[in-house]
């Protein structure tokens, strides 16, 4: 309903040419354009600077003289500039200005911040989505539907499928649940939102099939294996219809499409996890993108285990459990080649969950053992672009395919020997001891004081942030599994070391160095 407040009279504002009057907490500027009278917010939409202040042009177009934002009263465009002015209906009634305030229904606003959000997803425009999901909010807007729609629409954005934008977004989203004010919700909300722009900022669409082809376990698992999008696709399509077939089948074909291969540094698998973790929190609504994302992310992966340095997984692989095992220690694991590791790890005489112990306790140790001058080097070969993400990946990698082998537990021996892939490639990055000056001695501080500076990690690029939580997530889920214990204790020595370390983010002279290097050989 109407809710009308009087403005003041008719003739003062002519004389003046704009007015400024509150109605409860709303600033109202009524403008004279022309021959017409104009009423909007005067708080600045960008960043609330008074509008009142600004210039008036052409009789309607007002411009805030802050930052030469431009706005056109009769519509309420916005010429210059990102977020929308708000107009009110006028009347004048017996030489009296009524301006009507009613809020707008709750369903529009909500419809109007996820459209101008959308526009803010497309210029990766930071400071604007924060406003426009805090407008959806305040509309009595679910906080996740903002995070659904952006997944829905950028999805085939992404040309080689499913980054780290998506997954990410799970562990973000426990954050948010996890948040203890309204302004850490929103950042929670926000930071998965502006890693979905950032990656898929000025791409052009790469839309899946509709096709809908036959479900079956074993028809996924082949076609993301030779590397057919179109078919791995329609069979998700297949699976997906009418929610015929439960996730649980889905993910467990996904899991052996990702462990099938030592490949793209073991996102698959990670990726794979966070997939589904997204799938349970948001909705089936996200199921088809992200599931066709994660898809088309495998079918691009490189297959790591098919270069020199990891060929010898698939020897590894054949003699899994074969041989007859020795005692094996974390030291044994530990700073050693790629070959010798995977035959450590397949002469293993263990439970498969005992393994994963020793294996995860040794990436910890690994990652105390890191020499973090590596990161700083402008002198080597690209093969020594090594930094700390390459260490935290053992650990987030871990606590994947703990996930998948609980599904499907005949793929442990791919998962053991894999993880045994990572110490091996790390090897030559150690130092000769353990840095040990950052043990942890009470768990769940340390665990809460992460997540609390996450909400304001002050990292410019979305790859360093997203690794931060992912790999707090993972380290918070593997600790509790393993309670207390070395195991522990070296995995949150190791966080800690990464978490306090830092990591150098532009490498213009090593790039340099690299490039001529590289272009010199090409004779």
């Amino acid at each position: 309903m109407a809710n009308w407040v009087d403005g003041g009279d008719v003739s003062g504002l002519q004389a003046r040419g704009r007015r400024v009057f509150k109605a409860g907490k709303r600033q109202i500027l009524l403008v004279q354009a022309g021959d017409r009278i104009v009423a909007c917010n005067n708080r600045c939409p960008h960043e609330g600077y008074p509008l009142s202040e600004g210039t008036l042009a052409d009789g309607c177009t007002l411009t805030c003289n802050w930052h030469n934002w431009k706005f056109d009263l009769a519509s309420g465009d916005t010429l210059v500039g990102g977020d929308r002015l708000q107009l009110y209906p006028v009347e004048v009634r017996d030489g009296r200005i009524l301006v009507d305030v009613s809020d707008v229904p709750a369903a529009q606003r909500q419809a109007k911040a996820l459209a101008n959000l959308a526009e803010a997803v497309e210029d990766d425009e930071y400071d604007r989505m924060a406003r426009e999901v805090a407008r959806f909010l305040k509309a009595g807007g679910d906080p996740h539907e903002p995070l659904r729609q952006a997944i829905i629409t950028r999805a085939a954005r992404f040309e080689y499928g499913m980054t780290h934008a998506f997954a990410a977004a799970a562990d973000w989203l426990d954050l948010h649940a996890r948040a203890g004010d309204d302004a850490q919700r929103l950042a929670a909300l926000v930071e998965p939102l502006a890693h979905i722009a950032h990656d898929s900022l000025r791409q052009g669409e790469w839309p899946f099939t509709r096709d809908i082809g036959r479900w079956d376990e074993a028809l996924l698992v082949e076609a993301i294996e030779r590397e057919d999008e179109g078919a791995a696709v329609a069979v998700i399509n297949a699976a997906l219809v009418d929610g015929a077939v439960p996730m649980v089948s889905l993910k467990r074909a996904f899991a052996r499409a990702a462990l099938s291969h030592y490949q793209d540094f073991g996102h698959a698998a990670i990726y794979t996890v966070k997939a589904f973790e997204l799938i349970e929190r948001l909705g089936a609504t996200v199921a088809q993108p992200l599931l066709a994302s994660l898809a088309r992310s495998i079918i691009y992966a490189s297959r790591e285990d098919r270069i020199p340095e990891f060929r010898h997984y698939a020897v590894a692989l054949k003699a899994f459990g074969v041989h007859a095992g020795t005692a094996c220690s974390v030291d044994d694991l530990v700073g050693k080649p790629v070959a010798a590791t995977l035959d450590r790890i397949s002469g293993l005489r263990m439970e498969p969950l005992a393994a994963y112990r020793l294996l995860l306790e040794a990436s910890a140790v690994a990652m105390l053992r890191f020499d973090t001058h590596v990161g700083h080097q402008v002198d080597k070969p690209v093969s020594h672009n090594v930094s700390w993400l390459d260490f935290t990946h053992m650990l987030t990698f871990g606590n994947a395919v703990r996930d998948l082998c609980g599904l499907v537990p005949d793929l442990w021996p791919q998962a053991l020997l894999q993880m045994g892939c990572f110490l091996g490639r790390n090897a030559a990055f150690l130092l000769p001891e353990a840095d040990r000056t950052h043990a942890i001695a009470d768990r769940e501080r340390f665990l809460n004081d992460e997540r609390a500076r996450l909400y304001d990690h002050g990292n410019p690029e979305p790859i360093q942030s997203c690794h931060r939580v992912k790999v707090l997530g993972a380290v918070a889920e593997e600790t509790a599994w393993a309670g207390p214990g070395a195991l522990s204790d070296a995995v949150l020595a190791a966080t800690n070391r990464y978490l306090r370390g830092s990591i150098k983010q532009h490498h213009g002279l090593r790039l340099a160095k690299q490039s001529l290097a590289f272009v010199e050989a090409e004779g």
